[in-house]
């Protein structure tokens, strides 16, 4: 017990990338579909981010330059920036996905007036 609470906001991802998940599947409307997908890649982010923290560390910044007389580099006191980065990234391809499907749904219901996936399907097949 101790584990799962000293560990909640990954069980709150969890339960996040599974409610996506089942968004993305077990939907046949598009745009409910769509939503999931957010839903899943924003709880990726989240998770990453929050690896990213340490209590108690301080941003990767020495102050007189690497090379500094005097000054010792502990790395464990800092917090590491690359996940952060790699999110930022993420965040941006992921708002221009959405975007883009969102397009695509617009097309989608202006030609076959609905985004029911079995109702689209059908009419491609006719």
């Amino acid at each position: 017990m101790e584990l799962i609470l000293s560990k909640f906001n990954y069980w709150i991802y969890v339960v996040l990338i599974m409610v996506g998940f089942y968004g993305m599947m077990a939907k046949n409307n598009l745009m409910k579909k769509l939503i999931g997908m957010n839903i899943f890649q924003w709880s990726i982010i989240l998770y990453y981010v929050s690896i990213g923290c340490k209590k108690g560390g301080t941003v990767p910044v020495i102050i007189g330059g690497h090379g500094a007389e005097g000054q010792i580099v502990r790395a464990i006191e800092y917090i590491n920036p690359l996940p952060h980065v790699l999110m930022l990234t993420a965040i941006v391809v992921g708002v221009a996905t959405t975007g883009i499907a969102l397009t695509l749904l617009i097309i989608i219901y202006r030609k076959y007036g609905t985004l029911e996936e079995n109702e689209v399907i059908e009419a491609l097949k006719k």
